[in-house]
């Protein structure tokens, strides 16, 4: 949607980005990885408990639903909207005793995913075949 507003990729990028920081009490994504110690080339999110998951995706969509309501355009309008949501939601969590920038990084999402495949295809492995000699007919 904030392609069809004026927003470019890389405008994509500044906008979260400048949500990031507001949400973590001033810590931007970069800095966010490196407290975490989230390797450069994976996504923050897959490290993030699901509180702060959510948060992120609340923020945002509270955004998609002013831009879309308040026909928002430009990169500084949206910029803007972002960042009074992203406050707003980070008000939220603080008032809760919750400061997402503080929260301890979650076990890799990829590893769980590889574990869990690792963990169906051994199970598969366990199940007992059923002939298909009519052995229910018997």
């Amino acid at each position: 949607m904030l392609y069809e507003r004026g927003v470019d990729n890389k405008g994509f990028g500044r906008i979260r980005s400048k949500g990031d920081k507001i949400l973590f009490g001033g810590y931007n994504t970069n800095q966010m990885k490196y407290k975490l110690s989230i390797p450069d080339n994976r996504p923050l999110a897959d490290f993030l408990p699901t509180i702060t998951i959510k948060a992120k995706d609340f923020a945002n969509e509270l955004t998609n639903f002013n831009v879309q309501k308040e026909n928002l355009k430009g990169e500084q309008n949206i910029t803007s909207e972002h960042i009074k949501n992203n406050k707003g939601v980070r008000e939220l969590l603080l008032k809760r005793g919750i400061k997402p920038e503080e929260l301890e990084a979650e076990e890799d999402i990829k590893k769980v995913e590889r574990r869990l495949l690792s963990e169906d295809k051994k199970l598969l492995k366990d199940v007992p075949k059923l002939n298909n000699d009519n052995d229910f007919n018997e």
